[in-house]
Parts: structure tokens; C-alpha cells; sequence
């Protein structure tokens, strides 16, 4: 199996080469230690130590059988601490999912799932669509919280698909981004595709899929805003794509541009990025249900340092 080639963004230069992949690829900081004690992970052809540092522009090669893919797309049972239920009947059940949980599993992926935590804790859920992500009808990145549907009825997945496929799901994030955004509230219409030479992200690109994002500030600081951002389409790392694209990355998203000393000083592991709300039509009753979240614990104590001149 060809290799997976990672370059060094610029936010992880002299970092821990373990700290890194935990970054990258989403993996616990053991797994990632382990898979560069074993000589798995090479950096511009290198092998390396845990304790080696990353460098801006570098390229990391992973060998991909070492993730450990899973041999089966059965999802392992695992209850998830912190994924509390907002919503549940025979259709449809909504789940508050923590940073560091995963839609579903996938090759490279040990963590959690939002999946496997439900059949962990009892529920059943639709068998439709593909074998690894049954049930799914949209995902959350693994480091961005809050509010995500999954049908349990077969009726329920057909009718979300169709909704969120034909735009009528309301979907409501709130985002720190870096600086003011200007104009204060607006659209972000730019097209979204795979990054030309980074395999792992994504970018605005000319011939992409279209994309839009309608964003209003809610609330200004000396180094940050507080956005309120309702999507008009889905495509993977929207939000945190377009406001990087603006010159205005999440906080704390390394991946998109974010400066790691802000992050630092408000003390944020991931991007500030949270699902506060999402509202559809009931497959079942057609009534019109709103589900929302509150602000997980990092990301209200990263929020109030902000406030306070961080």
C-alpha cells in the first residue's frame, strides 16, 4: 500500500514528532509514540525518535498498514464519556458529540465514534447507506463538538438525506475566528476541493464544489471574534476552509493557518469551532425540530480568556 505523505504545516514547526501525528491524524498521543518507536513514520526519508522535532515544509511518510485499518466495516461498540443524547424517538436520535469523537470508523482511525457509542450504549440504528457510516446522514470533524443527527429508522435516513441534499436543514455553528472579519457579517461563496498537494486538507479551489457560508460577528476582542455561521451547503472543513481563506483561521486550527502562540495562551488543543444548533423536518410527524448545544468546557475557558485581552 502506497505510503500517506503528510507535509509539516507551518503551526506544528518544532513540535514533538508524537504531538504532531496526534494532531494530524487524530490519533491518542500513545499510538502515534508507538508508531514512530517501530520506524513507521519518516520525516523527508528520516527515521525518527518520539522526541525529534517537526519542520516547517518537511514531508512525514506513515506507513498506512501500521493505523491499522479495520478489517471488517463493522463498528466496534464503545461507549463515549461526555456524548450526552439531546433528542431521541424511533426515528431520530441526537447526539452532543465531544471533540475527539468520530462520525463513524475509517482506516487509520482507533479512537472514538459517535457510531460505535451508540450501539455501545443500546441504540440501533438504520442499516442504510454505506457499510462503515450506517446511520450517517452528516458528520462533525473529530475536533469540532456539538449537535449531530443519526437516523435509527430507515424512513429517517431517506427523508434526512433528501433535506440536507435540498438545503432545508438549518444548520448553526459558532466559531472564534483570528482578527475581525470585514465586512462584520456576510457571505463566503467560494468553491472547496482537495488541497492541490496536501493530501489530508482542503482548500478553495478554482473548479471545486460550490460552497457557501453565511457568517454574521457576534461579538468582538482585541485578537478574535465570536461568529455566528449558518451553512448553506456541507463540504468537508467548510467553515474553517473559507474563514482561513479570508486571512481569518479558527482559533486554534493549526491546520488552517492559526497561530499556535494565541492557541497557547488561551489554551486550546483544536479549533474553536462548535455545532450549536441543528433544525429539520421530522420524517415522521413533519414537525419542525430545533436541537441545540452549549459550549463544551475548553471551549467557554478559551472564550472568557479572549474576553479578558488573551
Amino acid at each position: 500500500m502506497t505510503e500517506r505523505l503528510l507535509p509539516v504545516p507551518d503551526g506544528l514547526s518544532g513540535e514533538r514528532v508524537d504531538v504532531g501525528l496526534t494532531r494530524l491524524l487524530g490519533l491518542s498521543r500513545t499510538k502515534a509514540a508507538a508508531l514512530v518507536d517501530a520506524g513507521h513514520v519518516l520525516q523527508d526519508g528520516q527515521r525518527l525518535i518520539k522526541s525529534d522535532r517537526l519542520v516547517s515544509g518537511a514531508t512525514l511518510q506513515v506507513d498506512p498498514d501500521a493505523l491499522e485499518p479495520r478489517e471488517t466495516s463493522a463498528e466496534i461498540p464503545q461507549l463515549v464519556p461526555g456524548m450526552r443524547i439531546l433528542h431521541d424517538d424511533d426515528d431520530i436520535v441526537v447526539v452532543d458529540k465531544p471533540v475527539g469523537v468520530a462520525a463513524h470508523g475509517s482506516p487509520g482511525w482507533n479512537g472514538p465514534t459517535v457510531v460505535g457509542g451508540l450501539a455501545a450504549a443500546g441504540y440501533r440504528i438504520s442499516t442504510s447507506g454505506a457499510a462503515e457510516r450506517t446511520g450517517i446522514v452528516h458528520r462533525l470533524d473529530v475536533g469540532t463538538s456539538g449537535v449531530m443527527a443519526v437516523a435509527k429508522s430507515e424512513r429517517a435516513y431517506t427523508s434526512l438525506k433528501r433535506q440536507f441534499k435540498e438545503r432545508t436543514v438549518d444548520k448553526i455553528y459558532h466559531a472564534v475566528v483570528q482578527g475581525q472579519m470585514d465586512p462584520l457579517r456576510g457571505t463566503i461563496d467560494a468553491p472547496i476541493d482537495r488541497h492541490p498537494s496536501h493530501d489530508y486538507r482542503f482548500a478553495v479551489v478554482a473548479g471545486g464544489k460550490a460552497s457557501v457560508t453565511h457568517y454574521e460577528t457576534l461579538e468582538a476582542f482585541t485578537h478574535g471574534s465570536l461568529l455566528e455561521v449558518h451553512l448553506e451547503t456541507g463540504r468537508t472543513h467548510q467553515i474553517r476552509v473559507h474563514v482561513s481563506a479570508m486571512r481569518h483561521p479558527c482559533v486554534g486550527d493549526l491546520t488552517y493557518g492559526a497561530d499556535p502562540t494565541l492557541a497557547r495562551k488561551v489554551g486550546l488543543e483544536r479549533q474553536w469551532l462548535h455545532a450549536v444548533s441543528l433544525g429539520f423536518e421530522h420524517p415522521t410527524s413533519g414537525d419542525r425540530i430545533v436541537v441545540t448545544s452549549v459550549y463544551p468546557d475548553d471551549l467557554r475557558a478559551s472564550l472568557a480568556r479572549l474576553r479578558d485581552g488573551a
